[in-house]
């Protein structure tokens, strides 16, 4: 009986420290929600009462109609898009490829493609900047998805290697036995068996892209064709910062994501826990 009791209280003691926990770190995102609803008079005089006496809209109308800050959440949503979808392909060849007809190579390769993290994004800004000057393609969508592409893909192989590297070989050959070519093992057998990995390969690659700022910074000069980053970053007036409109459209931004988030965390956890087998 007593044991049993220390673990109940062990039990209420586990669950008391995650919530508290949760509410730790749910406070900031509840407290820029509550802050985009004041008006800017509280913001300035009470800018940590969490409840507006006189709750308002007016943030939401400016950074909407007058900002037209959609535009540019419509923008991130395209380059994210576009980039995941095109990393993923790339990268699940390269990582089946890796794996099945490189297999001695594959770990000093994986190495090589995570070694490219080693660099700063700063580092590289300026030979990205010339290149794409050169090449003309300043100020378009295209450079900008071709710099994000040589970040994510490296990342991306690596990481389905690990899921590539769970499909059992056994299953490919019995495929092939039946008459199924290389590419139809590839595509029907392997990626589905992997589909959990591919996942979250995607929506840490979407994450990324979605919230990088430096290159956006620097390749897009339009302020239609800005990503909500550097959108944000216009916020930011020389002398006075708009806080409710900067509450506004971080709400504009965050909420989605997080709702997106939740509803597919158990695929990621999913995708995770398969690649950590090997």
């Amino acid at each position: 009986m007593r044991h049993v009791g220390q673990s109940k209280w062990g039990l209420v003691g586990t669950y008391a420290f995650l919530i508290i926990a949760a509410a730790i770190a749910v406070f900031p995102l509840l407290w820029v929600v509550l802050s985009s609803f004041k008006t800017s008079e509280e913001l300035a005089r009470s800018p940590l009462q969490l409840f507006s006496l006189e709750p308002t809209l007016e943030h939401y109308r400016k950074v909407i109609g007058e900002i037209g800050f959609l535009g540019n959440l419509r923008n991130s949503l395209m380059l994210a898009g576009a980039s995941t979808l095109i990393t993923v392909l790339i990268s699940l060849l390269g990582a089946y490829g890796v794996v099945r007809f490189f297999p001695r190579v594959g770990r000093q390769l994986t190495k090589i493609l995570i070694g490219t993290y080693m660099f700063p994004p700063i580092l590289l800004a300026i030979p990205y900047t010339v290149t794409m000057v050169k090449l003309g393609l300043m100020n378009s969508y295209a450079g900008l998805v071709i710099a994000y592409l040589s970040f994510s893909i490296p990342y991306a192989i690596w990481m389905l290697i690990g899921f590539f590297q769970t499909v059992p070989v056994g299953i490919e050959e019995a495929a092939a036995v039946d008459g199924a070519s290389r590419f139809r093992v590839f595509w029907q057998i392997s990626v589905p068996i992997i589909l959990p990995g591919i996942v979250a390969t995607a929506v840490y690659t979407f994450i990324n892209t979605f919230n990088e700022f430096l290159y956006a910074l620097l390749f897009i000069t339009e302020s239609d064709k800005m990503p909500v980053a550097v959108g944000l970053y216009s916020l930011q007036g020389s002398e006075v910062l708009d806080w409710g409109a900067m509450m506004a459209a971080s709400v504009i931004v965050i909420v989605p994501s997080v709702i997106f988030f939740m509803a597919i965390q158990r695929y990621i956890a999913a995708g995770l826990s398969e690649g950590s087998v090997k």
